[in-house]
């Protein structure tokens, strides 16, 4: 009989009674071999030979059956492991996984959650997170993202930013473009209401002599609206047209015994600023006049292209580096399964400096617009108020008119000395007399007879519209200082959006780029070359953004509009050169239009027929002029082959 015992494994060892090698109780010996081993001969150590081999084969029978069917026992038994062994094994086990290995097995149901609030399917979002080896943009690690949901993340991070600036830029746009609106349709309808007023007042004042001369006034309300509206109009040209056209009107009227042909008239006009037919009334009024109106055009001028650079700017176009750097600031902690953390304020600070660069740049240039704009608008509320001017240009034209009527006799005579005696007019004509055509129907104007109808009442209604937007131009003033440094603060203005970031007193609790933890780098300065370094956006600083300097340069052009107007200048009308160009609006004459003085006493006074020889003389004076130039010019190439 054996007992077999197996210890634990990987050894088994069998302890066999009465086999080979067993550590039991010896077998029982035959009594011979005992009294040969006392009797110590040769015999029984041979006898003790012969049973040891013939016990031989019994032994290994016994061992093979013992390893057969023998039963096995564990030798020495372990023992057994305890219980609070077993419940510690149980609670460690589950929360050894996450903590060694990332979250291999973390849920990403928040995450699933939060993307299809976004409005995208969760058709490709897994229950787990996964192995991040395929992300282009986010860390690589165990993410709850796929490529798919990357891409769609990358470019709903495209659209919110330019959603932000365009949301952030909304007040400065709004700004310009109500103000534009407002003061167009308030100097528009002044100029209305102004060309109304004196047809009505000179209408019942001068009557028919009036309306068969209308078309003068009517004109130089056209080039008044035409040059608010950005026509290519010279204000003091167009004066002083107005005036010319007036004194030969009234010339014709108070000399109804002389016909007057288009020479003679063209003659009187020449010299209107010597004869001062009107008195000072023009030149006052030009003065009033075109300071107004570059003021009031320029102005407009300025809120349109305020307006149009801010709604140009504001619409952005992210560079790819730029996209990346949003992707990763944005919903980098969805693939990280943490889509309610919000970047660190400094963080998103670095990334929208960098996405920004070029819109800062446009910064110098705008606070100098802003400038400019606050200057001009200075000007409309005191001096170059255009209400001032426009509400009584009925009285001042009506007022130049009775100068003329009071001189009339003084500026025939001088008229007559400069350009000669007119022909007669025919019967019919001579046979009036001065005061019927003109004395008895210009009469003196009474500012009290001035309308009080329709057109009284809208120039009222003006005043009130005037007193209003001169509350509007101080308002306008406080919302442009506020627009100052708007593009330079903008990514601090998008920083502080409760939607984007955690906000500047959160700094450990958020999202730095790779995990939730406090944000290191420093903050970059402001402008394009001072994102070299910049951690978060690749910029490349060699290559601003043609764009943004179209409108730097558009702001420019405007800027120096302004301080033009500012001074009473009309910078469309100067000289080109920056040497030469000198005030933009002066007397509007030169030394070939406007002769510094007119001789009345050595210019004889031409017969009857005077007026063709003035124009034949007038003919040949250039001729001359030409047929020496020729010679000079002939004397000087031949000089030239001379040598």
């Amino acid at each position: 009989m054996c007992v077999c015992a197996r210890p634990s494994p990987p050894r088994l060892a069998k302890v066999c009674l009465g086999g080979r090698g067993a550590p039991g109780p010896p077998p029982p010996q035959p009594r011979g071999a005992a009294e040969a081993r006392r009797s110590g001969g040769g015999a029984g150590l041979a006898r003790r030979a012969g049973v040891a081999l013939r016990a031989m084969p019994a032994a290994r029978g016994a061992a093979r059956r013992c390893a057969l069917a023998g039963p096995l026992l564990p030798v020495p038994p372990p023992p057994p492991p305890p219980l609070l062994l077993l419940l510690l094994l149980l609670l460690v086990l589950p929360v050894l996984p996450a903590a060694g290995t990332e979250g291999k097995a973390r849920s990403c149901g928040e995450v699933r959650q939060a993307y299809s609030a976004k409005g995208f399917s969760l058709a490709s979002v897994p229950y787990q997170e996964i192995a991040g080896e395929h992300l282009r943009i986010c860390p690589q690690e165990y993410t709850c993202c796929t490529s798919e949901m990357e891409d769609k993340l990358s470019q709903q991070s495209k659209l919110e930013f330019e959603n932000l600036v365009e949301e952030t830029s909304h007040f400065v746009r709004t700004t310009f473009v109500s103000r534009h609106k407002k003061f167009d349709e308030f100097f528009r309808e002044l100029l209305e209401n102004a060309e109304r007023s004196l047809n009505d007042m000179f209408v019942r004042t001068y009557g028919m002599l009036y309306m068969q001369n209308s078309e003068v006034f009517q004109d130089l309300f056209t080039e008044l609206k035409r040059y608010y509206t950005g026509g290519n109009v010279n204000l003091e040209e167009m004066l002083n047209d107005f005036w010319a056209r007036l004194l030969e009107r009234m010339f014709q009227l108070i000399n109804p015994q002389y016909h007057f042909s288009e020479d003679y008239l063209e003659c009187v006009s020449k010299y209107t600023d010597q004869l001062k037919p009107f008195g000072d009334v023009p030149r006052k009024l030009k003065v009033q006049v075109t300071r107004a109106f570059i003021a009031a055009r320029t102005f407009v001028q300025g809120l349109t292209v305020g307006r149009e650079v801010a709604n140009r700017v504001s619409k952005v176009s992210p560079t790819p580096g730029c996209i990346r750097a949003l992707m990763k600031m944005l919903y980098c902690p969805y693939c990280r399964g943490l889509p309610t953390v919000k970047p660190c304020n400094n963080y998103c600070l670095n990334v929208m400096k960098g996405c920004l660069a070029n819109q800062a740049d446009l910064d110098t240039e705008w606070n100098l617009f802003i400038d400019a704009m606050l200057l001009v608008a200075e000007r409309l509320e005191g001096p170059f108020n255009i209400e001032s001017v426009m509400d009584p240009i009925d009285v001042k034209i009506s007022e130049a008119i009775m100068n003329m009527q009071e001189n009339s006799m003084q500026v025939s005579a001088k008229v007559f000395q400069g350009c000669g005696q007119p022909k007669p007019a025919p019967a019919l004509r001579s046979s009036r007399s001065v005061p019927d055509n003109f004395n008895t129907r210009f009469r003196p104007y009474v500012p009290e007879e001035r309308p009080t109808t329709a057109a009284g009442t809208s120039l009222d209604r003006l005043r009130t519209i005037w007193r209003t937007m001169q509350h509007g131009v101080t308002d306008i003033k406080e919302k442009l200082k506020l627009s100052k440094k708007f593009w330079s603060t903008l990514p601090y203005t998008i920083c502080k959006d409760e939607r984007v970031t955690a906000g500047p007193s959160v700094e450990e609790d958020c999202w730095n780029g790779h995990t939730k933890a406090r944000y290191l780098p420093e903050i970059m300065n402001d402008g394009l070359t001072n994102q070299i370094n910049n951690p978060e956006v690749d910029v490349d600083i060699t290559r601003p953004d043609t764009f943004i300097r179209q409108q730097i340069m558009a702001l420019r052009v405007m800027t120096n509009k302004l301080k033009n107007a500012y001074n009473g200048n009309d910078v469309n009308f100067q000289d080109t050169s920056d040497e030469t160009s000198g005030s933009g609006s002066g007397s509007g004459c030169t030394d070939d239009i406007c002769p510094t003085e007119f001789d009345f006493v050595t210019t004889e006074a031409p017969p009857v027929d005077s007026d063709r020889r003035e124009v034949e003389a007038s003919a040949t004076q250039p001729g001359w002029s030409l047929q020496t130039l020729l010679i000079i010019f002939l004397s000087l190439v031949l000089q030239r082959q001379w040598r």
